[in-house]
């Protein structure tokens, strides 16, 4: 065992599982503006994806087991996030995606692509998973009337689940994501805070080579420029640790230390999805648009979108909330494209803030084979902005 390892021993592996624990059920804690990072652009009241009115985030975390793996038992570091566009309501967005690096899953985009609607939930989960998670959102959408107008017991569904890969710290081949889990994402999913780093399907994930995981932020447009909100949820799990860059400063190579302790080496790390919501009334084509400008917010993290990441992005509106009908033509609004600008700054500028929460938010964790995933220490990243005059005091 490293000295890394023995530093943080058995106990401290118990106390990391709670505090992770603690994080799932909105347990406050800082976040990257509180640390005095400065990020451009007014965020929404929440600062979070749920700032778009009537979006609703729910989790289902899994946190069980310790020491080394056995395939199937543990130890189990993963999970399942759900964002519901308009809630509990069978109400299709328009949205548009596209992937940066395709070395990952988004399903049912190709519908997406072709109608131009998102139809249900965006679910996000590890690797090996997205199977179970799409076969049991068309069940819970079953269960809860989620279907839309269809002749008795036909319907069909085509779920839009994504994932990265938690197998650094999560036992990924041991298939421990059920329906269960799925439904608990689905039926707790809520407006307002939400909580951030090891929750729902970021629990095992790693940025940078810091610990990782679920981050959000917002941005409210000025009235000048529509008035219009852009949220955005990331699950990061992309990056090395030279490259890391946070409000222009780089931290990666301030802080070289607390490297991942692993049972094995790892050259390239990824990957990352990202939600952008939006109240603005956009057609799909814009939606893709808007898809297209998440890599400028990952590069100002440091992202490249390397050969083994899957980054892949899906972009959704819930403005024109009577455009979908099976029966009839109805009318549109759209933002002009000369008035994009604005929305598009946003999308970068939200993009950026919510992979730096996610990693700020995340706390060390112990996962399988006693591999350890640090937290980034904050006095530290203070003191990194604060050597170059970033820090907000």
């Amino acid at each position: 065992m490293s000295v890394l390892r023995s530093l943080i021993g058995a106990a401290g592996a118990a106390a990391l599982l709670v505090g992770a624990a603690g994080a799932a059920s909105g347990e406050e804690k800082p976040r990257a503006r509180d640390l005095g990072i400065p990020f451009t652009g007014e965020p929404g009241p929440n600062n979070a994806i749920t700032d778009v009115a009537g979006l609703t985030v729910g989790y289902s975390t899994i946190i069980e087991g310790e020491g080394p793996i056995e395939v199937g038992k543990g130890p189990i570091r993963t999970g399942v996030t759900a964002i519901l566009p308009r809630g509990r309501t069978f109400n299709p967005v328009f949205a548009g995606w596209y992937s940066l690096n395709g070395n990952g899953e988004m399903t049912g985009t190709t519908w997406v692509e072709e109608s131009g609607f998102l139809e249900g939930p965006v679910m996000i989960t590890n690797t090996h998973s997205v199977g179970v998670v799409r076969d049991s959102v068309v069940s819970w959408e079953a269960d809860n009337n989620m279907m839309g107008p269809f002749f008795r017991d036909l319907y069909w569904r085509l779920p839009v689940v994504a994932e990265t890969w938690d197998g650094i710290l999560n036992d990924i081949n041991g298939m421990h994501v059920t329906k269960e889990h799925t439904y608990q994402a689905l039926d707790t999913a809520a407006s307002g805070p939400i909580a951030e780093g090891n929750v729902g399907g970021g629990t095992g994930m790693n940025l940078f080579n810091f610990k990782g995981g679920t981050g959000t932020a917002s941005r409210k447009l000025s009235a000048e420029d529509g008035g219009y909100t852009v949220g955005v949820l990331v699950q990061g799990n992309f990056g090395t640790r030279a490259d890391l860059i946070v409000a222009g400063v780089p931290v990666g190579r301030e802080i070289t230390d607390l490297m991942p302790d692993v049972s094995w080496k790892r050259d390239e790390a990824g990957s990352i999805i990202v939600v952008v919501a939006t109240d603005a009334p956009l057609l799909p084509h814009q939606l893709k648009r808007l898809a297209r400008r998440v890599p400028l917010g990952i590069a100002k993290t440091g992202g490249y979108g390397g050969n083994g990441s899957g980054d892949i992005f899906i972009a959704f509106s819930t403005g024109n909330p009577e455009a979908f009908s099976r029966e009839k033509s109805t009318t549109m609004e759209m933002v002009s494209n000369d008035n994009m600008g604005p929305i598009f700054h946003a999308t970068v500028d939200a993009t950026e803030e919510a992979i730096i929460n996610a990693m700020v938010a995340a706390e060390t964790m112990k996962g399988r084979d006693d591999n350890v995933s640090f937290a980034i220490p904050h006095d530290r990243l203070q003191e990194a902005l604060r050597k170059y005059n970033r820090l907000q005091e």
